[in-house]
């Protein structure tokens, strides 16, 4: 597909630049640095438009290509490109990126130009991950989103964020050198970082399992998955509200889309075989990241433990190896990213008021700001799958594929659905209702930049949960082709399950 102008480059080197030119503008030229970086955003959003308006739903190849020689020698090219899989986070990436800068107007007051250089950055590179189609380019991108938010948390963090960041970073660097020597390997396998030419690679199966268990270092660690997942609380609670929500709606999405970018085309019979064992860890994931957040007393480490357990169902969709599972993981996704983003920036909202994250400094908060109680619990009934919003969708379609797959598992995925009620239901009600605490009975209302934040997020809470096709028709042909490529890898996984001791559905 070409609309007549390189439009992934655009999005992917737009903000970059738009990053650079800012370090231009004199440090003490706070307002123009801020309209900078929200005109930077708005246009690569803009610019991001027409891949859904001219987005071919028929066909499960790559479109609006981009390929260039880099290193030749090396057999390294520029080459991006997107799917019916990675086309929707394009659009969650620079839409999440407005919401950061506006959010971030008034909390950040120091090194106000290097902060919206490093998220004018990291929005380039997301992009760049979810468009590449070479090994060496995707793990250039995917190292390159470490440096600006390892900065976003460790510089303009809470008063433990230099632990968290230090955390942050090593916890991803292990798992991204794990990935690297894979794709070393691959390499001299196929002779090519394309990553399209090695899908019809023929690999062992034992090479396919060490390999995959290489990528699966980089993938669940950013996830995160059970039990490599302790950095993320520690990540989101003491980052800024713009790197809380950066992480929440796009990073940790990173993870998901690697195993369906890499793992699955790349290794179908390694994948095959290790599905008990992810559906497994999946499930002690949603069980237990559920557990965790009923005893926690701090805002953002609890809806932090609760993305444990909502990418737990995503993990769980995604290895559920049928189209229901598969597609109801990515939408979850965007789900996730909207809703887990949306609860960030809505406690971003209170705490530059209060400058407390402890859930017992609130209470009767309905009744001093009724607009932000009703977002507040527009994302809460998301957060918990209630029918009509986007929440529902996504588990519904994930159940199902997990019980088609394996019927304990989209059992005990359920009550997953049954405790994340209880904790974010009970949330609400210490922090909404109940008497209405002295030291919030002055707070003033909402803003209109914090208005439109969130009304932003509401709007895609009830158009996924009432129409999802228009956002499941974009992935319906790709997932079919990527079942197709793990179904028809070969006849050896199935005795190679019983070999590993795995058990058979």
């Amino acid at each position: 597909m070409e609309i007549g102008y390189p439009i992934l480059s655009t999005l992917i080197f737009l903000p970059i630049v738009g990053g650079a030119l800012l370090m231009l503008i004199g440090r003490r030229q706070e307002t123009l640095i801020k309209f900078w970086a929200l005109a930077v955003s708005v246009i690569t959003f803009v610019l991001s438009l027409p891949l859904f308006t001219n987005f071919d739903k028929t066909t499960h190849k790559m479109q609006f290509v981009e390929r260039v020689e880099w290193i030749p020698q090396w057999g390294i090219q520029y080459y991006v490109g997107i799917d019916g899989i990675s086309v929707l986070f394009i659009l969650l990436s620079t839409l999440v990126t407005i919401l950061c800068v506006l959010i971030s107007w008034n909390s950040i007051t120091e090194k106000v130009k290097e902060f919206y250089v490093a998220i004018l950055l990291i929005e380039g590179a997301m992009i760049g991950v979810f468009c590449s189609l070479d090994l060496f380019l995707f793990y250039i991108f995917w190292e390159a989103m470490l440096i600006p938010m390892y900065l976003i948390i460790g510089v303009w963090g809470g008063p433990r964020r230099v632990y968290a960041a230090i955390k942050f970073f090593l916890y991803t660097l292990v798992g991204s050198v794990l990935m690297l020597i894979g794709i070393i390997v691959l390499y001299f396998k196929g002779g090519t970082f394309n990553i399209l030419e090695l899908m019809n690679l023929s690999l062992p199966y034992k090479l396919q399992l060490m390999l995959f268990w290489a990528f699966f270092a980089a993938f669940a660690v950013k996830v995160p998955m059970f039990p490599v997942h302790t950095w993320l609380p520690d990540a989101h609670t003491e980052a800024p509200t713009a790197g809380s929500v950066i992480l929440a709606a796009v990073l940790i999405k990173m993870g998901a889309y690697g195993f369906l970018r890499f793992s699955l085309p790349l290794f179908p019979e390694a994948a095959k075989a290790m599905t008990p064992y992810m559906m497994a860890l999946s499930v002690i994931a949603i069980i237990y990241g559920g557990l965790v957040c009923l005893a926690q007393t701090d805002l953002k480490r609890l809806i932090a433990y609760s993305s444990v357990s909502h990418m737990g169902f995503v993990t769980l969709g995604i290895f559920a190896l049928n189209t229901q599972g598969v597609e109801g993981g990515i939408l979850q996704m965007i789900n996730h990213g909207i809703v887990t983003g949306a609860l960030f920036l809505a406690v971003g909202i209170i705490y530059e008021r209060t400058h407390s994250r402890q859930i017992a400094d609130y209470g009767g908060l309905a009744t001093v700001m009724p607009v932000y109680a009703g977002f507040f619990m527009i994302f809460t009934l998301a957060s918990i799958g209630l029918p009509g919003l986007n929440g529902f969708i996504g588990e519904f379609l994930i159940i199902l594929g997990g019980f088609k797959a394996k019927k304990l598992a989209g059992v005990l995925a359920a009550t997953g659905i049954i405790i994340g009620a209880g904790y974010m239901l009970w949330l609400y009600q210490r922090v909404f209702f109940m008497g209405v605490n002295e030291k919030i009975k002055n707070l003033e209302p909402m803003t209109f930049r914090e208005f439109i934040t969130l009304a932003a997020m509401a709007v895609f809470v009830f158009w996924i949960g009432i129409y999802p096709n228009t956002f499941l028709s974009f992935m319906h042909v790709s997932v079919q082709h990527l079942l197709e490529r793990v179904s028809y890898s070969g006849g050896d996984s199935m005795v190679a399950l019983k070999t590993i001791g795995g058990l058979i559905p």
